[in-house]
């Protein structure tokens, strides 16, 4: 599956060769084929006999059973699950922060996005694409072809920083469409109120998603670093603040701690996936420290 799209390059693509989605691990814990549920059907793998009740189907009867013992029993499966992955990129003012040589937040956010489609579609499972700022700007509904992908790789490199961050919102509109268990992967540097945040997940963790949060986050917005007297704009804002770094740094980075403590307890205490994704590391980076935990 070549790829000529910003956010996915060749190279990317013979890397993510050797990497593997489950769904078992998705939903339970990471990464490595699917996973198995044990559900009535004509499916795969042969799982045990169960007495028959009415209502069932009667294809699932055993009659070379019925004929030896009289008795009526069905054959139940494990059938193959497929996965359904979500993805939800933050495209807010703020994501256009700089990095170098022309690359911002949004696309630091994008190329690991770009990565997680491939990889879904690739063994031909699901993936949806919502882009957001403080609305849904674009969204691209569950698929597993190639057009699909490219589609959705194509609104990823068209995409474009725009106003003031509301995935609460987000997350609200998009809840009568996500209306089956799923998994949920958020891209954002989550610059709101994070019980706002986790109010908006509730209903999707009520429904059983399984949800992972990827704080995107620059080194200076962890560390403003000794910059002397400087003037800082709020991207989302556009409120200007003239100060000397050496007056507010420890503050400023007590203060970053402080809230990223706080996104990170509420997702302990929801059992959500939460992982600060800097942009001095690569996505790549992302996927490997994903395996070394769960695989």
């Amino acid at each position: 599956m070549a790829s000529t799209f910003k956010h996915l390059k060749p190279e990317d693509v013979r890397k993510l060769k050797n990497y593997e989605l489950s769904a078992r691990l998705m939903v339970e814990g990471w990464l490595s084929g699917r996973h198995r549920s044990r559900q009535r059907g004509s499916s795969i793998e042969f799982h045990e006999y169960r007495g028959y009740t009415p209502g069932d189907d009667p294809k699932l009867v055993d009659w070379r059973v019925f004929a030896r013992t009289d008795r009526v029993f069905l054959k139940t499966f494990e059938q193959e699950t497929n996965m359904e992955m979500h993805l939800f990129v933050d495209s807010s003012a703020s994501m256009g922060f700089p990095l170098a040589d022309g690359v911002t937040k949004l696309d630091h956010a994008s190329f690991f996005a770009a990565c997680l489609a491939w990889l879904v579609v690739r063994q031909t499972d699901k993936v949806s694409l919502h882009l957001f700022d403080d609305r849904i700007r674009a969204s691209f509904p569950l698929g597993s072809t190639r057009t699909h992908l490219h589609q959705c790789l194509s609104a990823l490199e068209n995409n474009k920083p725009g106003r003031q961050t509301s995935l609460a919102a987000a997350l609200e509109r998009s809840l009568p469409v996500l209306n089956r268990r799923g998994t949920l992967v958020i891209l954002s540097d989550f610059y709101e109120d994070p019980a706002a945040v986790f109010k908006a997940l509730n209903p999707y963790i009520h429904r059983g998603f399984r949800i992972h949060l990827f704080q995107v986050l620059t080194p200076m917005e962890l560390d403003i670093g000794e910059v002397g007297l400087a003037r800082f704009t709020d991207l989302e804002t556009g409120e200007k603040l003239t100060i000397h770094s050496q007056q507010v740094r420890e503050s400023y980075r007590e203060a970053v701690r402080q809230r990223i403590q706080t996104l990170r307890t509420l997702a302990v205490n929801r059992r959500v996936d939460w992982m600060l994704a800097r942009t001095d590391e690569s996505y790549f980076a992302l996927l490997d420290r994903l395996t070394q935990l769960h695989g």
